[in-house]
């Protein structure tokens, strides 16, 4: 049975109304993200001098298109709750690649992550543009990772982090590995630091496999981003606020990362 899904999500050729969804689309998709990514390099001429590490402007304009975005692929957005003021950082289950845009459209935050997305053709300049922080998960050099993690926080930046460590599926939740929550604890840390966790809760159109929406595994991103630019119908995507955990409150990384995913998978059902 679950073969049989799995060919059905993989094999599916778009019909003629299909590839005039993906023209159309795609084209405005592309003009969001291609136009948002040169206004954004524009003005950060003259934010990085007046600003450094700082960017009080240029995320405002990754939000408008990450919403825009939303708006073209026809994906309904519900959001409940709202993002925190503390500074700190944000952590979230991880079902798809569209994940950047869901949690984007709703805050302003930098996300984390792997390292061999920099070197990805086009997604990898976007990432860099857009402030990412990009990650070996190598443990030897966790380390590293920490510093880098606490010179971003230092700059007053809220990083996004996907503990699970991959993407699912977009119907479960993996167990959090609590190796990223160390920059927390580290000696020195800045005090008052909070993390926030989030729920991402997507719902495939009427009559589609749940698993719709999720990019796992060997997935190829080509075909599935044309399989959701062709679809007649689209579902919806739910984003929950869970309340912030203050990082004092705990006594290591293994505690607080428990404690986020119990409230992300609170969420989730």
């Amino acid at each position: 049975m679950t073969d049989w899904l799995d060919a059905r999500m993989e094999d599916r050729r778009p019909g003629l109304l299909g590839w005039l969804r993906v023209a159309l689309r795609g084209t405005a998709l592309a003009l969001v993200i291609y136009g948002g990514l040169v206004l954004l390099l524009l003005v950060r001429l003259v934010e990085r001098p007046l600003c450094g590490a700082h960017r009080p402007v240029t995320p405002w304009i990754t939000q408008g298109a990450c919403r825009a975005a939303l708006v073209i692929l026809g994906l309904r957005f519900r959001v409940h709750g709202r993002p925190m003021q503390e500074p700190g950082a944000v952590v979230a289950n991880h079902g798809s690649w569209l994940d950047i845009f869901t949690l984007n459209a709703c805050q302003r935050v930098y996300f984390v992550s792997k390292s061999e997305v920099s070197a990805w053709p086009g997604i990898g300049w976007l990432a860099r543009a857009t402030g990412t922080l990009f990650i070996n998960r190598r443990g030897r050099e966790a380390k590293a990772q920490q510093r880098l993690f606490e010179e971003r926080l230092a700059e007053g930046h809220r990083i996004l982090f996907f503990p699970e460590g991959t993407s699912t599926d977009a119907t479960r939740i993996l167990p959090f590995k609590s190796t990223l929550f160390a920059a927390f604890f580290a000696p020195g840390q800045a005090r008052g630091l909070a993390i926030q966790p989030v729920t991402v809760i997507y719902r495939a159109p009427e009559g589609e496999d749940p698993r719709f929406y999720g990019w796992w595994g060997d997935m190829d991103f080509a075909p599935h981003l044309l399989k959701l630019l062709a679809a007649p119908r689209q579902g919806s995507v739910e984003v929950r606020f869970n309340q912030p955990l203050p990082v004092e409150a705990f006594a290591d990384r293994k505690a607080l990362a428990q404690a986020c995913e119990t409230m992300v998978r609170a969420g989730f059902s």
